[in-house]
């Protein structure tokens, strides 16, 4: 295990709070995600469920959890599935973990190999009336083009007992995830310090001449060097017109004298996430003009933080954001004021240069579920990243940091991390 070990208490309280939303005479069941393929014999590097990871810690394949908090004997009411070992995984693959370890690991005492899962349940199902089962509920989430594990086990279940109740666990977890425990955040602020220092890092190599693909390994270097697998998310590098383009992953282009690059970049750590973006010149100096509209975006980011309070919706928020931000960009002279007033109430020309929602939740998720359309409050972790784009100028400019809410102020969980124009020109200058 590349992280440092992660209390067994937060798993238990999870489960605990999971436990307290469960309707009577209940059964939770999740698996583990699958290993996918690539080509021939190549496979994806392993990533945990997250529901699963948030409720057991255990960051293995062939994983199962069974709660049932009414089971008939009290020895049923936690058990964790585990893959056996052998001595031919050993060789090819390494150790798995040992019913001892499984157990220091979740803080569930009923230890199990997940070959005895499907006679366990056959004995233990007929106790439950509702039967939980995990699917992906996530807003923006398109049509899954590949089959899951817990999507293949939902149709095999209600296959084998079609006369139980089945209930929607996504619901639940959306509640349960989206307020973040102190040990969550403690890890999520160590993933925005590794953050921070390959952004220093970059401060220092990116000039004229550079390409994108340089940046990334510089990053890369820096992150797995503090113990991170990696980046959070696909690394976004634009430079130039490039910054223009959203998910702009290709990061195959060489950094230009007079540029901007834009740097959206952030790194995992025990499976939870950062997510920073900074836009930087290349040449270490903005040009006048971009200055201007650097400075403008950083009173819009300065801005969010305000209106991001306890108790505002999501959507009432993006609009005060785009309201601040029609003022700036009227300021900047991309469009009349008196084309703002006649521009209806779509805001199509604030629209055209910021066309994307300023903020979201944040944790086991780069883009953490929440339930839809709830107010913010105390505990939740949230992005603050507005951005201008002007394609037609060949530059565009994101300011990114992750935030946790609280009850009289929010806290800046990268506020060490260099934001202000003249001190990313002095770090830049000093190489």
């Amino acid at each position: 295990m590349r992280y440092e070990p992660i209390s067994s208490q937060l798993f238990i309280r999870n489960r605990t709070k999971l436990r307290s939303l469960l309707k009577p005479n209940s059964v939770v069941i999740v698996h583990a995600n699958d290993i996918y393929p690539t080509n021939a014999d190549g496979t994806m590097a392993f990533r945990q469920h997250n529901d699963l990871f948030y409720l057991t810690g255990i960051d293995q394949e062939q994983t199962v959890l069974l709660l049932m908090p009414d089971a008939v004997d009290p020895v049923d009411r936690e058990i964790l599935f585990v893959r056996e070992t052998s001595d031919l995984i050993a060789v090819w693959e390494g150790a798995k973990l040992t019913k001892e370890q499984a157990r220091a690991v979740s803080g569930i005492e009923h230890i199990e190999w997940s070959h005895t899962f499907d006679g366990m349940l056959q004995r233990l199902i007929t106790q439950a009336d509702h039967v939980y089962l995990a699917t992906n509920e996530y807003p923006k989430v398109s049509t899954l083009a590949v089959e899951t594990a817990n999507a293949r086990f939902i149709k095999d279940c209600q296959a084998r007992y079609p006369l139980h109740h089945y209930e929607r666990l996504a619901q639940l977890m959306h509640r349960l995830r989206v307020t973040k425990e102190p040990e969550e955040i403690a890890i999520m602020q160590h993933a925005c310090d590794i953050t921070e220092a390959g952004f220093r890092r970059l401060l220092g190599f990116i000039k004229p001449g550079v390409g994108e693909w340089e940046i990334e390994a510089e990053l890369l270097h820096e992150f797995v060097r503090r113990k991170s697998r990696g980046f959070a998310y696909a690394p976004i590098i634009g430079s130039g017109k490039n910054a223009c383009v959203l998910h702009y992953i290709e990061n195959d282009q060489v950094c230009q004298d007079g540029q901007l690059v834009l740097l959206d970049v952030a790194a995992e750590y025990a499976g939870w996430n950062s997510d920073l973006t900074r836009t930087v010149p290349v040449n270490g100096k903005f040009s006048k003009r971009q200055r201007e509209v650097y400075d403008a975006l950083l009173r819009v980011f300065r801005g969010c933080n305000e209106i991001m309070r306890p108790g505002i919706r999501p959507m009432d928020y993006q609009k005060q954001v785009v309201e601040m931000m029609e003022g700036e960009l009227v300021g900047l002279r991309l469009f009349t004021a008196k084309e703002a007033k006649e521009q209806g109430p779509e805001k199509a020309l604030v629209k055209k240069y910021f066309m994307h929602s300023t903020s979201h939740h944040m944790g086991l998720d780069v883009h953490d579920i929440a339930p839809p359309h709830e107010p913010f409050a105390e505990g939740m972790v949230l992005t603050i990243e507005p951005g201008i784009y002007i394609p037609e100028e060949g530059f565009g400019i994101r300011l990114e940091n992750d935030v946790l809410i609280g009850k009289d102020s929010n806290f800046d969980l990268m506020a060490n991390i260099p934001i202000e124009a003249e001190e990313i020109e002095a770090l830049m200058q000093a190489r």
